[in-house]
């Protein structure tokens, strides 16, 4: 008796989404075969400082928006680290070798692999707009529970002095 396989799919998305306790506040497709290099990512950053000013007027205008972003090599590049600071753009470091603290990572990203999973679509745009429907429908309860499963996270990298525990992906803790 032969065990069932799931095929890979041939469509392969990267999507980049910036959001906060209210829901998302940008979302960008990083187009096929394209890096994101520093020049990149400078042009997304720009992108969102505008979304911020229009979506989250409050927080443009008292300048209190805080930008979280992961460890990769983009983010720490120095013409990105010198734009965030010219632009007067806090930034919330993230725990080194902690893949466990970020919240794409443990909440946005588990639920849209979940609720795609199994689906077989015939086209990269079908993709992206079940992504984007799927991003739609979550709330602003959806959002604060992943903050608040955040803050939680951090609190435990702090008691365990920065150590990963592997397989601690859940989505309540």
């Amino acid at each position: 008796m032969k065990n069932a396989r799931m095929s890979k799919s041939k469509f392969k998305a990267m999507l980049i989404v910036f959001f906060n306790i209210n829901g998302v506040v940008m979302t960008q497709w990083v187009p096929e075969g394209q890096t994101v290099n520093r020049a990149y990512y400078l042009q997304v950053l720009v992108t969102l400082r505008e979304r911020v000013r229009r979506r989250r007027p409050q927080l443009w205008k008292d300048k209190s928006w805080i930008l979280h972003q992961d460890n990769a090599p983009v983010h720490n590049a120095l013409s990105v680290k010198r734009f965030l600071t010219d632009k007067s753009i806090a930034v919330v470091e993230h725990a080194p070798y902690s893949p466990d603290c970020a919240p794409c990572d443990f909440c946005l990203f588990p639920k849209i692999k979940s609720a795609l999973k199994g689906t077989r679509f015939g086209s990269m745009e079908k993709v992206k707009q079940k992504t984007t429907e799927l991003l739609k429908v979550l709330t602003k309860e959806d959002f604060q529970h992943c903050f608040q499963q955040w803050k939680k996270r951090i609190i435990r990298c702090v008691q365990r002095e920065g150590e990963y525990i592997e397989g601690e992906h859940s989505l309540d803790l």
